[in-house]
């Protein structure tokens, strides 16, 4: 063998440890590039913590699921509310408005001329014009399954704990200032069709009753539905 192929054979295995070595060390340009593919670019790394597989409970909890009739009685007494409210604001838009700092007089003076107007105009109401039967038969399921589950007990007892008890008011009746008003729970609230923030649900005893808290008159009740 020439001292040229020796030399060649030489280099060649010098050429080729010197490849694996670096090969190893992930220092050639081929390794390099290998790696840069397989890492995702810095920007698009996040810190944040991977969601939960489990997703929050909704704070919506309604009673009961409402079948069509009960739907349809809901939307009846929705149209209702939406008309008592368009009255109330066309009477209350006939009177004096109140000043931004009113005193405890000017507030009962305006509350007194409101309560005329809006008794004035509802003179023929009657029981059963917001609760109607459909209604009605709603709220006594939806108490019913309240009631009658695990938790009962102590709903009931939050309901009864500031509740005032039967008093002798009807429709178009002031709501008593004197009276507590009753807790609401949260299922039931949920359940029934949502009021504007002059209108209220509250119990009597175990009477249900809708109450305009800007005139404080009960516009309708339900009788003895909470079991």
């Amino acid at each position: 063998m020439t001292n040229q192929i020796r030399i060649l054979l030489i280099s060649g295995a010098i050429l080729g440890v010197t490849w694996l070595i670096s090969t190893l060390k992930g220092d050639s340009p081929a390794s390099k590039a290998a790696i840069e593919d397989q890492v995702p670019p810095e920007d698009t790394l996040s810190t944040e913590s991977p969601p939960s597989a489990i997703a929050p409970a909704s704070i919506d909890n309604p009673a009961i699921v409402l079948t069509d009739a009960e739907t349809q009685a809901a939307k009846e007494f929705e149209a209702r509310v939406a008309d008592y409210m368009a009255l109330q604001q066309k009477l209350e838009a006939t009177i004096p408005t109140l000043p931004d700092k009113a005193t405890p007089e000017q507030i009962d003076q305006h509350q007194q001329a409101l309560v005329a107007l809006i008794t004035t105009a509802r003179k023929d109401a009657k029981r059963g014009e917001f609760f109607t039967p459909g209604m009605e038969a709603l709220v006594r399921r939806a108490l019913g399954v309240l009631v009658g589950g695990p938790d009962g007990t102590s709903l009931k007892a939050t309901i009864m704990d500031e509740n005032p008890g039967t008093l002798d008011v009807g429709v178009n009746d002031r709501y008593p200032d004197v009276a507590p008003v009753s807790s609401m729970p949260v299922q039931l609230l949920e359940t029934l069709p949502r009021l504007p923030a002059e209108l209220e649900y509250r119990f009597l005893g175990r009477h249900l009753v809708l109450v305009c808290t800007a005139a404080r008159i009960v516009l309708d009740l339900t009788p003895d539905v909470l079991p």
